[in-house]
């Protein structure tokens, strides 16, 4: 396995995974989209969208992240607003389903061992209750040091969203139906 040497907590993930491939630069892009103080603790690649990326399990909530050449695209799921996970594999492969405040995200060929410890350790994560073992830290957004209010975690997914329909990666009926889903969450 390649050493990535970008922080004890996802080198320790990376040496983990059976193969880092697609994900490369994921992984070295991923402190990018962490917010301060969160860790990783389980990585899965797989292919959400249009795009083969990274899946990160953190101490706060689910990241699956895609940085292509002309686009980037992170995606996340606090664990409060998980509501069930579901794991289909196949002899290789399989898809991870994560259910979450009225969404259906299908991560496709995620590589079996990976995605059923990451789909067991969610079920955990999620049965538990939302508390992380760690108090929650501030994120690392350059507008507040505190964590981000609800009003603001709908104003940034808000933007990501018209940001991701600009760049043609949502169609205009997915746009209308993801940002009814997420005014929907208020």
């Amino acid at each position: 396995m390649v050493a990535f040497n970008v922080r004890p907590d996802i080198d320790a993930a990376a040496e983990k995974l059976s193969s880092s491939f697609g994900a490369k630069r994921e992984i070295q892009k991923l402190p990018e989209v962490l917010w301060e103080g969160e860790t990783v603790e389980i990585l899965a690649t797989g292919v959400y969208g249009k795009g083969n990326g990274l899946l990160a399990m953190t101490n706060q909530r689910l990241v699956f992240y895609f940085h292509g050449v002309m686009s980037q695209k992170v995606e996340d799921f606090p664990y409060s607003r998980i509501s069930s996970v579901q794991w289909a594999g196949g002899m290789l492969m399989g898809t991870l389903t994560v259910f979450a405040s009225g969404n259906k995200a299908e991560i496709k060929q995620v590589p079996k061992d990976q995605g059923k410890a990451l789909a067991d350790a969610l079920r955990q994560r999620i049965s538990q209750g939302a508390a992380p073992a760690v108090a929650p830290a501030a994120p690392a957004a350059p507008v507040a040091p505190a964590a981000p209010a609800p009003a603001q975690d709908i104003a940034s997914r808000l933007a990501t969203l018209d940001q991701l329909r600009v760049q043609g990666l949502v169609s205009d009926e997915e746009y209308t139906q993801r940002r009814t889903q997420i005014l929907d969450s208020l």
